[in-house]
């Protein structure tokens, strides 16, 4: 199944949410007056893409129609899937993964299906035949290092852990020892998805990052942030304390497929030029597929 069937299959809710809405608007336009885009914007607004967000993207839709004189429904709601992908487009959406081995640092609060999620990954990129190595870094949380363990079987890859309360950094060095003895391509790992503190969320990413620039110099790494889409603003709002706490460059969103609100995406790139790189649209192993701005807003628009 390609990018764009799986995608519009695991977005049902959220193009239900806009396109049925829209749908009935430009069924029944008669021109782009002052009451059609307020009623866009407060669709916009409801499918949680929000008002900042919304109220941009329908000044600039006013501005272009004006501008190229467009009269068709057709004419506008393609303009519309034009604004909004380049509303995405705050940088690249593709795994920066050359180096041998590529370290990916996963962060994230409990429960928004970090685990999943690498394990996903680590599934994807043993059926791309590199060698991947699992870190089980989250040591605070009971039974992390359990799943983690199950996820890395499944996929038939190697894994790292440490007994509960050990220091999570001196199991991402023996991780990073393990995959320089064993050839690894890949390693991923896991931390603590803690927000009470901050401080000491900070400490930890940091001493996380100095063991791989220490240990894997000009080693190519991407911090992967994992959000739950179901959360919606609340998702947002973890996104923005974690950024204060790390050096983002991506964000997996999972669990689309069980929103109506996907449009939180363009909450998200908007207000963190933080691009979206992976998305959860289902349960499987390939449900977790690469990001693709401009599919995503065509997909959403139906």
């Amino acid at each position: 199944m390609g990018f764009i069937s799986k995608l519009s299959e695991g977005l049902t809710k959220t193009t239900k949410n806009i396109s049925q809405k829209l749908g009935g608007m430009f069924a029944s336009f008669t021109g782009a007056n002052e009451e059609f885009f307020e009623e866009l914007e407060e669709i916009l607004i409801l499918s949680d893409i929000g008002a900042q967000t919304a109220a941009m993207t329908v000044e600039k839709l006013r501005e272009i129609t004006k501008q190229e004189g467009y009269h068709t429904g057709e004419e506008i709601k393609a303009a519309l899937a034009r604004i909004l992908a380049d509303q995405l487009e705050v940088g690249d959406t593709h795994l920066k993964m050359d180096t041998k081995p590529s370290v990916i640092l996963m962060i994230g609060v409990n429960g928004v299906g970090k685990t999943t999620t690498i394990g996903k990954l680590a599934q994807r990129f043993k059926n791309e035949n590199k060698k991947v190595l699992l870190c089980a870094g989250d040591t605070f949380r009971a039974a992390a290092g359990e799943q983690l363990a199950i996820w890395a079987q499944r996929a038939g890859v190697d894994i790292v852990r440490r007994d509960e309360g050990a220091d999570p950094a001196s199991v991402i060095f023996d991780g990073i020892s393990a995959a320089k003895a064993r050839g690894a391509d890949v390693i991923i790992c896991d931390t603590a998805g803690r927000l009470h503190n901050k401080s000491n969320l900070m400490n930890e990413l940091n001493k996380i990052s100095r063991i791989i620039d220490r240990e894997l110099p000009g080693a190519d790494r991407e911090t992967l942030l994992v959000l739950d889409a179901t959360t919606g603003q609340n998702g947002l709002i973890q996104a923005r304390q974690f950024k204060e706490a790390a050096d983002i460059t991506g964000i997996v969103l999972t669990k689309l497929d069980g929103t109506a609100k996907g449009g939180i995406v363009f909450t998200i790139a908007s207000d963190l030029s933080v691009p979206v790189k992976l998305v959860g649209v289902g349960e499987k192993a390939e449900d977790l597929i690469d990001f693709d701005g401009r599919e995503f807003s065509e997909a959403i628009l139906g």
